[in-house]
Protein backbone atom coordinates (compact mmCIF):
# COMPACT_ATOMS: atom_id res chain seq x y z
CA UNK A 1 0.00 0.00 0.00
CA UNK A 2 1.35 3.41 -0.97
CA UNK A 3 1.95 6.13 1.59
CA UNK A 4 -0.76 8.32 0.03
CA UNK A 5 -3.33 5.53 0.50
CA UNK A 6 -2.31 5.07 4.12
CA UNK A 7 -2.61 8.80 4.78
CA UNK A 8 -6.00 8.94 3.04
CA UNK A 9 -7.23 5.95 5.09
CA UNK A 10 -6.12 7.58 8.33
CA UNK A 11 -7.72 10.93 7.42
CA UNK A 12 -11.02 9.34 6.39
CA UNK A 13 -10.92 7.20 9.53
CA UNK A 14 -10.35 10.28 11.70
CA UNK A 15 -13.18 12.22 10.04
CA UNK A 16 -15.59 9.27 10.19
CA UNK A 17 -14.76 8.45 13.79
CA UNK A 18 -15.12 12.09 14.82
CA UNK A 19 -18.52 12.40 13.10
CA UNK A 20 -19.72 9.14 14.65
CA UNK A 21 -18.52 10.36 18.05
CA UNK A 22 -20.50 13.57 17.63
CA UNK A 23 -23.67 11.65 16.79
CA UNK A 24 -23.25 8.97 19.45
CA UNK A 25 -21.79 10.76 22.46
CA UNK A 26 -21.76 14.43 21.62
CA UNK A 27 -17.95 14.52 21.39
CA UNK A 28 -15.09 12.79 19.65
CA UNK A 29 -12.75 10.15 21.05
CA UNK A 30 -9.45 11.92 20.52
CA UNK A 31 -7.40 11.62 17.35
CA UNK A 32 -6.27 8.01 17.81
CA UNK A 33 -9.70 6.87 19.01
CA UNK A 34 -11.40 8.58 16.06
CA UNK A 35 -9.04 6.91 13.60
CA UNK A 36 -9.58 3.46 15.13
CA UNK A 37 -13.39 3.84 15.28
CA UNK A 38 -13.45 5.24 11.74
CA UNK A 39 -11.33 2.47 10.25
CA UNK A 40 -13.37 -0.25 11.98
CA UNK A 41 -16.49 1.61 10.86
CA UNK A 42 -15.20 1.59 7.31
CA UNK A 43 -15.05 -2.20 7.29
CA UNK A 44 -18.41 -2.57 9.05
CA UNK A 45 -20.07 -0.04 6.73
CA UNK A 46 -18.66 -1.62 3.57
CA UNK A 47 -19.83 -5.05 4.69
CA UNK A 48 -23.26 -3.79 5.78
CA UNK A 49 -23.93 -1.86 2.58
CA UNK A 50 -22.85 -4.86 0.50
CA UNK A 51 -25.04 -7.31 2.45
CA UNK A 52 -28.05 -4.99 2.21
CA UNK A 53 -27.24 -4.21 -1.44
CA UNK A 54 -27.37 -0.45 -0.78
CA UNK A 55 -25.56 2.22 -2.74
CA UNK A 56 -25.36 5.91 -1.99
CA UNK A 57 -23.34 8.64 -3.65
CA UNK A 58 -19.91 8.35 -5.18
CA UNK A 59 -16.28 8.82 -4.30
CA UNK A 60 -15.27 10.48 -1.05
CA UNK A 61 -18.87 11.17 0.07
CA UNK A 62 -19.76 7.49 -0.33
CA UNK A 63 -16.66 6.39 1.57
CA UNK A 64 -17.19 8.77 4.49
CA UNK A 65 -20.95 8.09 4.66
CA UNK A 66 -20.45 4.31 4.77
CA UNK A 67 -17.67 4.70 7.31
CA UNK A 68 -19.80 6.89 9.59
CA UNK A 69 -22.76 4.51 9.38
CA UNK A 70 -20.45 1.57 10.07
CA UNK A 71 -18.82 3.41 12.98
CA UNK A 72 -22.25 4.18 14.47
CA UNK A 73 -23.24 0.51 14.20
CA UNK A 74 -19.90 -0.48 15.75
CA UNK A 75 -20.34 2.00 18.63
CA UNK A 76 -23.91 0.82 19.20
CA UNK A 77 -22.80 -2.81 19.42
CA UNK A 78 -19.85 -1.86 21.62
CA UNK A 79 -22.24 -0.01 23.93
CA UNK A 80 -24.44 -3.09 24.18
CA UNK A 81 -21.46 -5.25 25.07
CA UNK A 82 -20.00 -2.78 27.56
CA UNK A 83 -23.35 -1.86 29.07
CA UNK A 84 -24.18 -5.48 29.78
CA UNK A 85 -27.67 -4.56 30.95
CA UNK A 86 -26.49 -2.11 33.62
CA UNK A 87 -28.91 0.67 34.33
CA UNK A 88 -27.53 4.19 34.55
CA UNK A 89 -28.57 6.27 37.55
Amino acid sequence: MELSHIIATLLIGAISGWLAGLFRQGSGFGLLGNIVVGIIGSFVGAWLFEVLDLSIGQGLFKTIFRSVVGALVFLFLLGLIQGGGKSKR
